[in-house]
C-alpha cells in the first residue's frame, strides 16, 4: 500500500455553507459531492483506476461511470436495465472520457433542476408508465448515493496512489 506524501495530500474542503432555503441546501450539498467524486477520479492513473481493490470488484472508474447512469436515470429519464453493468467502464473509455461524461450529465441534470421550483412536485423526466419521484426525494437520494460512492472513491484512490482529501 502506498504511503501518502505531502505531494498527494489535498486539503479537506468542508461542506459549503448555504442559504436557508431547502432547495438551495439540497442542491449545494449535491453539487459539493459531485465535485468531490469527479475530482477523486480525475487524473487517477491507468490501469489502477479500473482495477478492483476490494473483493466486490468495485473500482474507482466504475463508481463514476455508475453515478453517471444514476444521474441520467433520476433526472433525464434514461432507463437502465442492468445496474450492475454500470459499475464497469468500457475499455475504450479513458479516465478523461468518463469524467467529462459525468460532468456533462451533471450539467444537463442541473438544467432540469433549474426548472424545478416545487420540491414536492415530481421530477419532470420523460419516462412513460413509471411515476417520477418528488424533486425532494430525488435530490435526497442523489446526495445519499453520491456520498456513499464518494466515500468508497476516497478509499480506492488512497489505495491506488496515496491521494487523500478532496
Amino acid at each position: 500500500m502506498p504511503s501518502a506524501t505531502r505531494h498527494n495530500r489535498r486539503s479537506d474542503t468542508p461542506p459549503p455553507r448555504t442559504g436557508s432555503s431547502e432547495v438551495e441546501v439540497l442542491r449545494t450539498l449535491l453539487d459539493y459531492l459531485r465535485t468531490s467524486i469527479s475530482a477523486k477520479v480525475d487524473g487517477a492513473p491507468e490501469p489502477q483506476v479500473r482495477a478492483a481493490a476490494v473483493p466486490s470488484g468495485t473500482n474507482l472508474l466504475g463508481l463514476l461511470n455508475h453515478l453517471t447512469f444514476v444521474e441520467r436515470s433520476m433526472f433525464l429519464g434514461d432507463d437502465v436495465t442492468d445496474w450492475q453493468a454500470t459499475f464497469q467502464a468500457a475499455p475504450a473509455d479513458s479516465v478523461a472520457d468518463i469524467v467529462a461524461r459525468y460532468r456533462e450529465t451533471v450539467e444537463r441534470a442541473n438544467d432540469v433542476l433549474d426548472g424545478c421550483t416545487d420540491l414536492g412536485a415530481p421530477v419532470p423526466r420523460p419516462r412513460p408508465g413509471r411515476p417520477a419521484p418528488s424533486v425532494r426525494w430525488a435530490l435526497t437520494h442523489m446526495i445519499e448515493e453520491t456520498g456513499r460512492h464518494a466515500g468508497q472513491a476516497d478509499i480506492l484512490r488512497e489505495l491506488i496512489d496515496g491521494s487523500t482529501g478532496r
